[in-house]
This record gives structure tokens, C-alpha cells and sequence, in this order.
């Protein structure tokens, strides 16, 4: 299934239901579906044949996903673009992909002025919601080329070409297929709870674990409420007047409602899972929202390399056969999904028995289909037959995973390894603290130190020399940073995970 299937399917369960919605402004299935088909025929239309790339720079936007549609429609492949990137990557990307046409907002036009020039196989410039120089309206691109779509042959079942995070190194392109977006997507409606016509709240970008969870509410025939910028206050309101079933949100996000004023008088009862994802969640806030938002949170665990579902904790999982929070369990990232092979991997490539640390390592349908361009990135995140994600962890017993840390991000001080996740969490237990990075600098006595930087909460108080005895006391000396310094925020990407390298350089004298 390509990803305008999933639109089609929804439309055949009704297209007279509310398919994407911002504000009080709802559009059909049917109206959305058409919408999609006009865009695929103005796309054939102006040269975009089967395989051409076609990039969207936007916020969350109806017009903007339903050009996605479009783009699977004619058969091109979708290059998520976000807007947060700087320039040069953004440049570097939509060159890589060799990027025919770009829908975009006004907004970002200044943006694309600096990227355009250097894209000589980017003719077909659509600015989605006002005039541009340089490009065409959508209005008026619609007028010119408007048309019912040809039936396209595609010359294989690549359907995105989505950047990874680049926070460190030179960005690659990760190709995934129809047949990925397929796994995830089933894998999804497996593994969470669902019912007729959900109704989903997107505020995280779309261009991301957002977008992908749209797949499964539209096969099931649901209502996607799209919020334009991401607000709180807006995110609690929508959920109660809208009877919302799901949501997304980052743990940095969820720290920050559960801190809402209004969260405690905002109706919730509509919730059925409230997913949360892209970085570990501190396992003291999780019972704290499993406890002020309900019994409804869910974990997915995933990379751009193998979208979202490689391990999942459904909302149940959180809670023991006696309705007890299962706190030992808030640490894991679930169970492998069905559909995916998961395992523990020592450096040779030999596989690991549970409970021993080492690289996690997973193989099945869900694993993308290599990086564009890049043989060598290919075979080097493949070695040994299985994808390499970069995360050191362990299986236990009863098949929960656990994620200890990145592999990169592993200090050794004294000859003992330290992971910084598990320093992390240590400080995050702390309740005056709202988030913490923990890195290692160099060090002529114990090789490398480590040092913490943290994020207090809005009332929070506590020095650094408390958070230092603090964590020793639950982890020993060893463990525990030599070093903490307290800063207004952590630097983060566009995706809200925290920048490591640029901590290291802020802290190094």
C-alpha cells in the first residue's frame, strides 16, 4: 500500500466523515481525496513522473498533508523537509534526493530563496498559501495543470526519502518503502488500543512520528485535528472540545503539561492512548501522568531507519495483573513488536543471552531499504545480517527491552563504564528537576569526568552540590558527575532531542 491508500481506505468507510480538521474547519474524506487526485494530475502534468522527488516545507498544514497524498498519487516519493533544519541542510538534503518540485509556505520563503539557487533540478516551485517570486501559487498551479491523475507504473516501492536527525555528521538519506510505512502501520493497530473512528490530535511536525501515526487513524476511518504551531493550553482545549482518542508528544512536551495549570480541570476522558516517544521519559514523570492524565500512555519505540515500532510498552503494559503501577517496567521500551526481530549484539556480531549489555540490533519488514546513495553507511549499519541502531540495551527475562544509552555517549572514567541515560534518570528522580544531559569530558586523572547540565522546574531549587550527593546516594561515587551546572533550558534539534555535542563544547574550557 503506498500512502494515498490509506486515504482511499478511510474514504471507503465513509466519505462524508472528517478526515483532516484544523480549528473548527473540517474537510471530508471525499473532499481530501479529490483534492489528492488534482494534485497528482497538475504534478504529471508539470513533468513529475513515477520515482521524481517531491518535497514539502511546511508546519502542520491539511494542504500540505493532502500534497503528500497527491505526490503518492503520481506516483512520486514524498521528501519530508523541516522547516526547523538550518539552510545548508535543508540544501544538502533536497540535493541528495535530487528534489523536482517543493510545496511550501509562505513563511519559509526566505528559506528556500537561500537554498533555491543551489538546486538545479528543482523546477517546480508551489507556494501553498500566498505569492512568491520565483514561484507559483497553489491556486493558480491548480488552474493550469489541474487534473484527474494518469495510472502510474512505479519503477519500485520507495515511497519517502526522509533525512536523518543530523545532530552529528553529514545528514543521510533514509529510504523507506511502501512495505515499511505497511509494517508500521499494522504494527500500530496491533499493538495499541483503537476503536471506531478515532480521533487524533497532532501538535508534534507531521514531517516526523507524527505524520507516520496519521496512517493509522486513516485506515480505521478517523479525524486527524491538525494544530498549526504547538501550544498547550490549545492541545488541552482541543482534546476536550474535539472528544480526542490520540495523541503524540515528545517527553519534554509531556513535562510541560503535566506543569499546565490547566491540566487537572481539562477533561481527558476521551483518551485512549497519549504516545509518547523520540527520547527516554523520566520514570518518575511517567507515574506522575499515569496517574494526572490516566492510564493511557503509551510507548513506541523506533528511528527514522525502522519508523516508530520496533519495541512498544501498549498503555496496559504500564500496570501489574493487580492494577499497581509497574514501576520496574517504566525504565523499558517494551517488547519487540510482532513483525520485528530484536536482539543484543556484543562488537564481534555474536548475539547475546538476557540481561548482558550490548548493541541493539533489530531485522524484519519494518527496516528501511538502505540510504540513498551510500553503499558504505548501507553495509556498515547492516554488518552481521541485522540493522545496527546505535543504542546499547538488554533484554530481560520476560523480553522487555531496555535502552542503557547511546553507544557514542558511554563514558569511561577510572576504567568503569558509566552510562549517562542511567545518570539521567538518578538526577530526573531528583524533584526539583525537570530534564538533565550527561556527557564526559576529558580528564587527566580519571580519563574522562562526568558532568551533568540540568533543567530545573518552574519552582524548582537545588544547587549543584545536592544533585551531586543526590545521585550518589542511588548510583555511588562512581557514577556520579564530578560536575553539574544548572541552565535555563538544554539545547535541543528540531525533533526535541537534547544536543550532546553542543553540551560538550558549551563545557569544555
Amino acid at each position: 500500500m503506498r500512502l494515498h491508500g490509506y486515504l482511499d481506505k478511510g474514504a471507503s468507510l465513509g466519505g462524508d466523515a472528517p478526515c483532516l480538521t484544523i480549528g473548527d474547519v473540517y474537510q471530508t474524506y471525499a473532499e481530501v481525496q479529490q483534492r489528492s487526485r488534482t494534485i497528482a494530475g497538475a504534478l504529471q502534468d508539470s513533468g513529475i513522473g513515477p520515482g521524481d522527488r517531491v518535497a514539502v516545507l511546511s508546519a502542520n498544514d491539511p494542504l500540505a498533508l493532502t500534497c503528500v497524498f497527491g505526490t503518492s498519487r503520481a506516483g512520486a516519493v514524498w521528501c519530508p523537509v523541516n522547516p526547523r533544519n538550518e539552510a545548508a541542510e535543508n540544501r544538502e538534503l533536497l540535493d541528495l534526493f535530487g528534489c523536482r518540485c517543493l510545496f511550501f509556505q509562505a513563511k519559509f520563503a526566505p528559506l528556500v530563496e537561500r537554498i533555491r539557487g543551489d538546486l538545479p533540478a528543482l523546477t517546480t516551485l508551489v507556494c501553498l498559501d500566498g505569492e512568491v517570486d520565483g514561484a507559483v501559487t497553489f491556486d493558480e498551479w491548480l488552474a493550469a495543470h489541474g487534473r484527474e491523475p494518469d495510472l502510474v507504473t512505479l519503477p519500485d516501492d520507495l515511497c519517502v526519502l526522509a533525512g536523518t536527525g543530523g545532530t552529528t555528521g553529514k545528514p543521510k538519506g533514509v529510504r523507506l518503502t511502501g512495505h515499511n510505512l505497511e509494517t508500521a502501520t499494522a504494527l500500530t493497530l496491533m499493538s495499541y488500543p483503537f476503536g471506531e473512528r478515532p480521533r487524533y490530535l497532532a501538535l508534534a511536525p507531521l514531517t516526523h512520528s507524527a505524520g507516520v501515526l496519521t496512517f493509522p487513524i486513516m485506515a480505521l476511518g478517523g479525524e486527524t485535528v491538525i494544530m498549526p504551531a504547538p501550544d498547550l493550553g490549545e492541545f488541552l482545549r482541543l482534546i476536550e472540545h474535539h472528544r480526542i482518542t490520540h495523541a503524540f508528544l515528545p517527553p519534554t512536551v509531556i513535562y510541560g503539561l503535566l506543569d499546565h495549570p490547566a491540566l487537572d480541570s481539562t477533561d481527558l476522558t476521551s483518551l485512549r492512548c497519549l504516545w509518547y516517544g523520540a527520547a527516554p521519559m523520566s520514570p518518575v514523570r511517567l507515574t506522575e501522568a499515569l496517574h494526572r492524565i490516566g492510564p493511557v500512555m503509551g510507548q513506541l519505540f523506533g528511528q527514522t531507519e525502522a519508523p516508530n515500532m520496533i519495541a512498544t510498552l501498549a498503555p496496559a503494559d504500564h500496570f501489574l495483573p493487580d492494577g499497581s503501577i509497574a514501576t520496574a517496567r517504566l525504565s523499558s521500551a517494551g517488547r519487540p513488536t510482532p513483525l520485528t526481530q530484536v536482539a543484543i549484539m556484543a562488537a564481534d556480531g555474536a548475539l547475546l543471552p538476557p540481561g548482558e549489555r550490548g548493541e541493539i540490533v533489530v531485522r524484519g519488514p519494518l527496516v528501511m531499504a538502505g540510504y540513498h546513495e551510500n553503499p558504505a553507511a548501507t553495509a556498515e549499519v547492516s554488518a552481521h545480517g541485522w540493522h545496527h541502531t546505535g543504542d546499547i540495551g538488554y533484554l530481560d527475562e520476560d523480553n522487555f527491552l531496555y535502552i542503557v544509552d547511546r553507544a557514542k555517549d558511554m563514558i569511561i572514567t577510572g576504567g568503569f563504564n558509566v552510562y549517562s541515560a542511567e545518570v539521567e534518570k538518578a538526577l530526573q528522580a531528583h524533584p526539583a528537576v525537570q530534564d538533565s544531559a550527561v556527557v564526559g569530558l576529558p580528564d587527566e586523572k580519571w580519563g574522562e569526568r562526568v558532568a551533568a547540565v540540568v533543567q530545573l522546574r518552574a519552582a524548582g531549587q537545588a544547587d549543584p552540590d545536592a544533585l551531586i550527593a543526590f545521585v550518589k546516594e542511588h548510583l555511588g561515587s562512581v557514577k556520579a558527575p564530578k560536575q553539574v551546572e544548572i541552565w535555563p533550558d538544554l539545547p535541543r534539534s528540531k525533533v526535541g532531542k537534547v544536543l550532546k555535542t553542543e553540551i560538550r563544547q558549551r563545557l569544555r574550557p
